[in-house]
C-alpha cells in the first residue's frame, strides 16, 4: 500500500523516508495507514456484519492488527468505559504508541463514515486529552476507521488546524487482480495515459 499511501501524501520524500527507515516518523498521519487491510482477520465476505464482530476478530487476532496499525503500538483497553456525569460511553479500542507518546483512541465503523461518527470520537479524544493524559504527554490521537469515507467531508466536519483526529478507510480483502487493473487504468486516465 506504499504507492496508495504515497500518492495521498503531500510530502512523498518524508513518506519514503520513514518506509526505508532512514527517519522516526513525528506525525500521526506518518504511522497511521490509510487504508488498512484487514484480511487476516478472515471475516466472510458478507453484505453487513457488526461492529462487535469486527472488534472480536481484531482482538483474536491482536497482534497481526497492531503491525497493520504500523509501528510503536501497545494494546491498552477494549470497550474501555468512559463515565461523563451519568451517561456511559465505550470507546472500542484504546492503544498507546510509545513513538509519539500519546494515547490512540480507535472506533470502529461498520459504515460509510458520518460526522457523528468523527464527533463521537471528538468526545472521546477530549476525555482522554482532559482525564487520561500525562502532562508530558502529546495530544490524543482518534482514528476512526470504516468502510468508505468522503475526504472533504471529514476536513470540513474537524477544525482546519486537526492533527488528532484521523480517518481511514479499512478493507477486509486485498484486490483482486482485475480490481488492481481497475484501479491503476482510472489513475492512468486521470494522468492522461493510455489504459492497459
Amino acid at each position: 500500500m506504499l504507492y496508495e499511501r504515497l500518492l495521498k501524501s503531500n510530502d512523498k520524500e518524508k513518506v519514503l523516508a520513514v518506509a526505508r527507515k532512514e527517519r522516526t516518523p513525528e506525525l500521526p498521519l506518518e504511522i497511521i495507514k490509510d487504508p488498512m487491510v484487514l484480511e487476516f482477520l478472515g471475516l466472510e465476505r458478507k453484505p453487513a456484519y457488526y461492529e462487535k464482530d469486527l472488534e472480536s476478530a481484531l482482538i483474536s487476532h491482536i497482534a497481526d492488527f497492531l503491525l497493520e496499525l504500523g509501528k510503536g503500538f501497545s494494546f491498552v483497553a477494549r470497550q474501555k468505559r468512559l463515565l461523563i456525569e451519568d451517561d456511559e460511553y465505550f470507546a472500542d479500542l484504546v492503544f498507546y504508541n510509545r513513538l509519539l507518546r500519546s494515547f490512540v483512541v480507535i472506533e470502529l465503523k461498520t459504515h460509510k463514515l458520518t460526522h457523528q461518527d468523527l464527533g463521537q470520537l471528538q468526545l472521546y479524544v477530549n476525555y482522554y486529552d482532559r482525564y487520561e493524559k500525562q502532562p508530558d504527554e502529546n495530544p490524543t490521537i482518534g482514528i476512526l476507521l470504516c468502510t468508505d469515507k468522503n475526504d472533504t467531508a471529514v476536513r470540513l466536519a474537524l477544525p482546519a488546524n486537526n492533527k488528532t483526529i484521523l480517518a481511514s478507510k479499512y478493507q477486509l480483502y486485498l484486490p483482486t487482480s482485475d480490481q488492481l487493473i481497475e484501479q491503476i487504468n482510472q489513475v492512468k486516465k486521470m494522468a492522461g495515459y493510455q489504459e492497459i
